[in-house]
């Protein structure tokens, strides 16, 4: 693997600042001018989740027809994510798969699935999962979480159904878990749904697992799996219960002894926000919650920006500054049907790399280790600091993968100074208001840098050097409400850079990464109880990993195609770029007659890999898989694929 230098560094972190102007560059959105709405729901939600109660699951007719929703026995709509393909066995009789689950969540809160795993009796080193739903009827999106055991491996959550059906499947590549997979264990599917008279949907999942022999292009350009897996975790697997932290009203923390025969180690992140978190991206100024108490009620706060912390001992040792992964319903739900929103079926973990810690680690005793997340806090005018909490609530566990010397082997070094400044905050905000005097708008700027390192020489049994972990990110989110809260308005970007590097140690890995949203939402709910919504959602993902990372690249059934390591192409990492852009129209009278809506939604995605640059360093790659699909009322209107080969 190619090993990131320090000319390499530098350009990530030019590309950060060039992505984040990128995030910007949306034509210009002011608020139009409109008569002030009813009085709604007094509470404290953003209007991007305020309506969900009356929207979930509704049976709505095409805004542009009189037609009525299909008949019950129409055949199920299949929803998908658009993504690259997954490594699968080149012949079904190279492979094994074994049925892990089938099973309805009905009214699951609290009685998730409990299955024993066997290892099967094969030779495998790669495995990856296929879970399948059917539902139809009425019901909110909802999470699930697969655990073995206590380690939590998998993160998704489900589509809202049709009255008269959707389906989808979605296959992940579970095969950093390996260790996990070769001991009998307790599996748990955690999926909390809530079936009555009005939210009809019970979700008929199954959930297969496919063992198999990886080819030899994979083995000879991959790292192999962690030997050990450190779940940080609230370990109720014992009891048959999800392991997940609820925070911020548990303290997400693990004391934990650390073998001393480590001589890599990294830490992996999973996030999901709940309640007024959930659309944190468009959450207010703290000062300014209030604003529109008189006419809409409380707004969610802590500001726009979140910032989950990785903590060893108490001390910051790296941070993910997450994804705004958007439910599907979430905003507008007729912007996410058959296309689904970007990670909604599969919601990625961070990766920290904690070797430098490991002078530290394998000193013989017990070590904390804390996920914490929080938001700003402002004084309402033109500064802003970390706050020490968030409002309800996030769904966290975390994971350390290890990778083992012999064990009588003792690794050391001198652990160094962990460079984590406060970041960098700009923050502004003003209102207007209207005739009577009343609050009618309200706009806010704010911008953070951060930028945080730690280097320290580590020797193990396999090698010695200088071990080094570094991030460097930016945000900026220019947003607003109008018509006294109702509407409400954010441009939003997020980009950033890591890099492990361990000269001696056999250690290279870097990552970069943008996500731009906007958002232009706007609601009308009259006294009688009318309601209108509508809006435009565009979301941008670009990731670019190079090295070794603990997940797949996504350059494994590419490589797999190209035969054997010999013929392998000299990629050094992966290239993921999509966008989505969608617009929709809910409307539904008082007396819940009937409801129209009508949606869109256009999606391009490219994967490439990635070849070392040019002498004069410009940026080489391959594509491998594109994709252009779009979506109107629920029916694919165009389709293009294109398959790319390796080499």
């Amino acid at each position: 693997m190619a090993l990131l230098g320090l000319n390499n560094m530098a350009r990530w972190f030019v590309l950060v600042n060039v992505l984040v102007g990128l995030c910007l560059a949306h034509p210009d959105a002011r608020y139009p001018p409109r008569n002030a709405v009813g009085k709604g729901s007094r509470r404290a939600r953003s209007p991007l989740a305020r309506f969900n109660d009356i929207v979930a699951g509704d049976a709505v007719l095409a805004a542009t027809t009189s037609e009525s929703a299909p008949a019950a026995t129409s055949t199920p709509l299949e929803c998908f994510q658009v993504s690259e393909p997954v490594l699968a066995p080149a012949e079904e009789s190279a492979g094994q798969t074994v049925v892990l689950m089938e099973h309805s969540f009905a009214s699951s809160y609290g009685s998730p699935f409990v299955g024993n795993y066997t290892p099967p009796d094969f030779e495998f080193d790669h495995v990856v999962i296929n879970f399948t739903v059917l539902v139809k009827g009425r019901q909110y999106d909802r999470t699930g979480v697969f655990y073995i055991g206590d380690t939590e491996v998998w993160r998704t959550s489900t589509a809202e159904p049709t009255s008269y059906g959707i389906r989808w499947s979605w296959l992940k590549d579970l095969t950093p878990f390996t260790s996990l997979w070769k001991q009998p264990q307790t599996l748990i599917f955690d999926l909390e749904n809530n079936v009555d008279a009005t939210y009809t949907g019970i979700l008929n999942t199954t959930l297969t697992a496919t063992f198999f022999k990886s080819p030899a292009a994979i083995a000879a350009s991959t790292r192999a799996p962690a030997d050990l897996i450190i779940p940080i975790s609230t370990r109720n697997g014992s009891a048959g219960q999800p392991s997940q932290f609820v925070y911020p009203d548990q303290n997400a923390t693990n004391t934990v002894g650390f073998p001393q025969n480590a001589n890599r180690a990294v830490f992996t992140v999973d996030v999901k926000a709940q309640g007024d978190e959930e659309f944190w991206w468009s959450n207010v100024p703290q000062s300014a919650i209030n604003t529109f108490e008189a006419e809409y009620g409380t707004y969610p706060g802590y500001s726009p920006f979140r910032e989950v912390q990785v903590l060893i001992d108490g001390e910051l040792a790296g941070v993910d500054w997450p994804f705004p992964v958007v439910y599907t319903g979430g905003v507008v739900p007729q912007l996410h049907r058959p296309i689904v929103g970007l990670q909604a079926f599969d919601i990625k973990e961070h990766e920290i790399d904690i070797t430098p810690w490991l002078p530290l680690l394998s000193d013989g005793k017990e070590h904390t280790f804390t996920i914490q997340v929080v938001g700003l806090e402002d004084d309402g005018v033109s500064s802003a600091k970390l706050s020490s909490t968030v409002d309800e609530e996030w769904y966290i566990t975390g994971k350390i993968f290890v990778w083992l010397d012999d064990e009588d082997s003792i690794t050391t070094g001198v652990l160094g100074s962990a460079y984590a400044s406060e970041p960098s905050i700009s923050f502004s905000q003003r209102f207007t208001q209207n005739a009577s005097g009343a609050n009618e708008t309200l706009d806010y700027t704010i911008a953070v840098t951060r930028t945080l390192s730690i280097s320290s020489y580590v020797k193990t049994q396999k090698g010695e050097g200088t071990a080094t972990w570094t991030q460097s990110l930016s945000y900026s989110n220019n947003g607003g409400l109008s018509a006294q809260g109702y509407d409400n308005i954010n441009t939003f970007g997020i980009a950033g850079a890591d890099a492990a590097t361990g000269a001696g140690l056999d250690i290279s890995y870097s990552s970069s990464y943008s996500y731009p949203l906007f958002c232009n939402s706007t609601s009308a709910y009259s006294p009688e109880g009318n309601l209108t919504l509508q809006a435009d959602l565009n979301q941008t993902l670009v990731h670019e990993v190079r090295g070794d990372s603990v997940f797949p690249t996504g350059l494994e059934a590419f490589l797999a195609a190209n035969g054997t390591s010999a013929d392998a192409p000299p990629f050094v990492g992966s290239l993921l770029s999509t966008w989505k852009n969608g617009s929709a129209t809910y409307e539904r009278p008082a007396d819940n007659s009937n409801s129209t809506g009508v949606g869109s939604a256009h999606q391009e995605f490219s994967f490439r890999g990635v070849f070392d640059e040019e002498e004069d360093g410009t940026p080489r790659s391959a594509e491998l898989y594109y994709r252009d699909v779009s979506a109107y009322n629920d029916t694919v209107t165009d389709n293009s694929v294109v398959l790319g080969k390796a080499e």
